[in-house]
């Protein structure tokens, strides 16, 4: 059984393991991107981010209280627009399984979790993106109910 609760100190260990993990399947997808070998976050900037309720970092841990994955979540607003409605937001800015864990729903458990959230925030939507080439997490998401709102584009120069 999974426990799904915010982040804290302790777990930063482990969540550097885990940044090192999805770091490694960007570089293979975009080398020219893409540092392997890198980590996202250092561990100071995870404890900052770990402690602002506006950046909720969430871990799926087991009844070993062995963190099995993470969630990165930021917080956005539109308010005031001329264009677009006034909307709360939650966007994943990162979901990681332990590649010791895929396919043992943890991730699905982490989707869920995150989904009811920001329900409960009173967002009207939950938003990501997916590198192209990346088709194991574009599956999963597909398969969580996320669609294509926009295409981001780019021309290599």
């Amino acid at each position: 059984m999974l426990i799904i609760r915010r982040a804290e100190e302790k777990d930063i260990p482990k969540v550097m393991d885990l940044l090192s993990q999805v770091l490694e399947v960007h570089a293979v997808i975009r080398p020219d991107l893409f540092i392997s070998g890198t980590r996202k976050y250092t561990a100071e900037e995870l404890l900052g981010i770990f402690q602002d309720d506006s950046r909720p970092v969430f871990v799926a841990e087991d009844s070993d209280e062995e963190v099995r994955g993470y969630c990165f979540c930021v917080m956005e607003s539109v308010t005031g627009s001329n264009n677009l409605r006034d909307s709360k937001t939650l966007y994943i800015d990162d979901l990681c399984v332990d590649e010791h864990f895929r396919g043992q729903h943890v991730g699905k458990v982490l989707c869920d979790y995150v989904t009811a959230y920001a329900r409960k925030q009173g967002c009207y939507d939950v938003t990501l993106n997916v590198w192209e080439g990346n088709e194991k997490a574009l599956g999963f998401y597909q398969k969580m109910g996320f669609g294509v709102r926009k295409t981001y584009m780019e021309k290599i120069l």
